[in-house]
């Protein structure tokens, strides 16, 4: 009892919920199925929707942040192009004051102007710098006004170490050459005091130049040692000189070492008041740009990590909320979804059930939901109305069936009478072929009937006169010979000709006749089958012209290619050249590569207008069937061509501008016999290729 209490409670909420699910589906079949889809097409939009404008709204917040972090980039390139132009600018200038030159300097100003358009144009338009920049620009403009006083400090110095350091040691060396020049001989008394006094001077010059350049200031005080060393040796020079030139020499010396004595003091306050300006004013408005520099980028790195924060809290609450509305509305999707595809998967399995039923026979089960107003009740009915149908249609079978049997019946006498019409045209057409051989033969054969009875009449009077008189006169003689020989020489040629008239149509009539497959010469045989139409040229007056070189060997059925020129050759009398009209024919061939035969047949008559090109190989099609046309002519050639030769046939007709036919066959035939082609009593319907010309 207890197993009985725990089935029925197991199996009561799966009934309950069958019940709910009907119920559902119910509801849901009320509904037309195409709004249901559409039903979940607008879930899916909404999803579309409202996941757009969160993402559109995220978008403007990361583009905000991501802004930022990007403009905090732009400004710290600004920073640091700013730092490198600023510090190749002082090492420019100390080069510079060290070894000035015109190139140093035009690059000194280019770079001036570059760090000066760095802070108008960029810094101070830059919105993370434009606020922070005033402090910056002021260090700056004092480290390039500095410049300026530097240079001008500069000018001065050179001036001095030219005016009052060169242009005294100038006189003075030229003194000393006077004082060595009014010095007669070397042991005079003043000479060792005179190359002392030389030699520090010669120092002098070295170290002042050596401080001019270097600032080193063991040069200063060499120069300034050797420079009183000139001083004390001049009063010695004095007394000890030995003429008035001497003596004036040594004063001017004397006035000349202290004016560069005095250049070489004024010299060095300068190069110091130089040193204390690039110190002072270079290097430490230099510096304080570095480090006005440094902190604005500290300032940029803090506003870049602020910026990137933003920028990856904004993400990530954008990924959040996607995650969060997409898994709820795919909840609602897949609820919707699976009730949808019930209400449609149940009744169409009742209709597949249904339809399977009538697959296997059994039409005697109804289909259910024909009631339900949806579109699967739709497809329920219409599966009813099949069923129905299927009941109707076994009924009609086995009436179509026995009409069925008939139809073979009459089919096949219908393609026993077109079998008999297609033999009728060949017949035809080589029964035209022996009455024109016929007429040919005729002449020769008559003519020579007539020789021979005229030879048999002369040779009688001949005997007469010869019994009769028992003398025959040379004359006589000579006269029956040469008639004898004339007679014999017409008799030879006629009947030559009837030989040869007689061959060609045997030679035509067997190919045709048993279709065997051989090689032939593709000129002769054009020349025998052109030699048996000869006859119906002489009732037209029509030309024809054939242009087929020697050497085209073809392996195939010369009785069907014979068949083709004939049926081409009366269709063209008949239909190109009608009432009596003049014209020409011409028959070409040629070879096209190293396996096919390209075979022309034109003509300049008629034409064909483009719906009779349309219809030209089908069978039965004539334009002359009140005149006994068959319509079979053309189609029996395309058949010959396309199917036992395997080549192919086209068409090309203008209306009074004739028509040519073009035949490309394999020098191999790849069709099978001529007399399996149409012996089934089939018709081989064409595949045209035509264009019109």
């Amino acid at each position: 009892m207890a197993t009985l209490g725990q089935r029925e409670t197991a199996e009561r909420p799966v009934s309950l919920a069958a019940q709910v699910r009907a119920r559902v589906v119910g509801l849901l079949r009320a509904v037309p199925i195409r709004w249901r889809i559409l039903s979940i097409a607008a879930l899916n939009s909404a999803v579309v929707i409202v996941l757009a404008a969160l993402i559109w709204n995220g978008a403007q917040v990361l583009g905000s942040a991501w802004e930022d972090v990007r403009q905090v980039r732009e400004s710290d390139k600004i920073l640091a192009r700013l730092e490198s132009e600023t510090s190749r600018l002082q090492n420019l200038i100390h080069r510079y004051i060290n070894q000035p030159s015109p190139e140093l300097f035009a690059e000194i100003l280019l770079l001036r102007e570059a760090v000066l358009g760095t802070l108008t144009r960029r810094a101070s338009t830059d919105p993370m710098l434009s606020g922070s920049v005033a402090e910056l620009e002021h260090a700056t403009e004092r480290f390039l006004n500095g410049f300026g006083e530097l240079r001008s400090l500069q000018n001065t110095i050179k001036k001095t170490y030219d005016e009052q350091v060169q242009a005294p040691a100038k006189d003075m060396a030229g003194l000393y050459s006077i004082i060595e020049g009014a010095t007669g001989h070397r042991d005079a008394l003043i000479w060792p005091a005179l190359g002392k006094s030389r030699e520090a001077f010669t120092a002098m010059l070295v170290a002042a130049n050596s401080y001019y350049l270097t600032l080193a200031a063991a040069s200063a005080e060499d120069a300034r040692r050797n420079t009183e060393t000139i001083e004390k040796t001049i009063p010695v020079m004095v007394d000890l000189a030995d003429n008035d030139l001497q003596r004036l020499a040594l004063q001017r010396l004397e006035t000349r070492t202290t004016a560069l004595q005095d250049g070489l003091t004024k010299l060095s306050e300068q190069l110091t008041n130089r040193t204390d300006l690039l110190r002072n004013t270079i290097d430490a408005s230099q510096a304080e740009a570095i480090g006005e520099i440094d902190e604005l980028s500290i300032k940029m790195r803090q506003r870049e990590q602020k910026a990137q924060e933003t920028f990856d809290r904004t993400l990530s609450d954008i990924s959040r909320r996607v995650l969060s509305i997409a898994a709820i509305f795919l909840g609602i999707i897949v609820a919707a979804g699976v009730l949808i595809a019930l209400s449609i998967r149940l009744p169409l399995q009742q209709i597949m059930t249904a339809m399977r039923a009538i697959a296997l026979g059994d039409y005697g089960r109804e289909v259910q939901g024909i009631q339900a107003r949806d579109e699967v009740g739709a497809m329920a009915r219409a599966v009813e109305v099949f069923r129905e149908n299927a009941i109707a249609k076994r009924k009609t079978e086995d009436e179509l069936r026995a009409s069925k049997e008939k139809a073979e019946s009459a089919l096949l006498e219908l393609n026993a009478a077109q079998q008999n019409l297609i033999d009728a045209e060949r017949l035809a057409a080589l029964g035209g072929l022996v009455a024109g051989v016929a007429h040919e033969v005729n002449n020769p054969i008559g003519i020579s009937l007539t020789v021979a009875s005229s030879f048999a009449r002369r040779g009688e009077i001949f005997e007469t006169e010869l019994r009769s008189n028992g003398q025959l006169r040379r004359s006589q003689l000579e006269e029956f010979v040469r008639n004898s020989r004339d007679a014999a020489q017409q008799l030879v040629a006629n009947l030559h000709r009837a030989a040869e008239l007689i061959q060609s149509f045997k030679q035509v009539a067997v190919d045709r006749s048993h279709a065997e497959r051989r090689q032939f010469n593709l000129s002769e045989a054009t020349d025998q089958i052109i030699a048996s139409l000869r006859p119906v040229l002489k009732r037209a007056p029509i030309g024809l012209s054939v242009d087929v070189p020697e050497g085209l060997i073809i392996d195939g059925y010369p009785g069907s290619y014979g068949q083709i020129l004939t049926n081409l050759f009366l269709n063209a009398v008949n239909h190109a050249f009608v009432d009596g009209r003049s014209g020409n024919i011409s028959i070409s061939a040629r070879a096209r590569g190293q396996d096919d035969v390209e075979i022309n047949f034109a003509d300049d008559g008629a034409g064909m207008s483009p719906d009779v090109q349309r219809q030209a190989f089908d069978p039965f099609f004539t334009t002359r069937r009140n005149e006994g046309g068959t319509g079979l002519g053309l189609h029996i050639v395309y058949n010959l061509v396309t199917q036992q030769l395997g080549g192919r046939m086209m068409l090309e007709s203008r209306l009074g501008q004739g028509t040519t036919f073009r035949i490309i066959m394999p020098r191999t035939a790849k069709g099978g016999d001529a007399a399996d082609e149409m012996g089934d009593g089939t018709t081989q319907w064409p595949n045209r290729t035509m264009s019109s010309t």
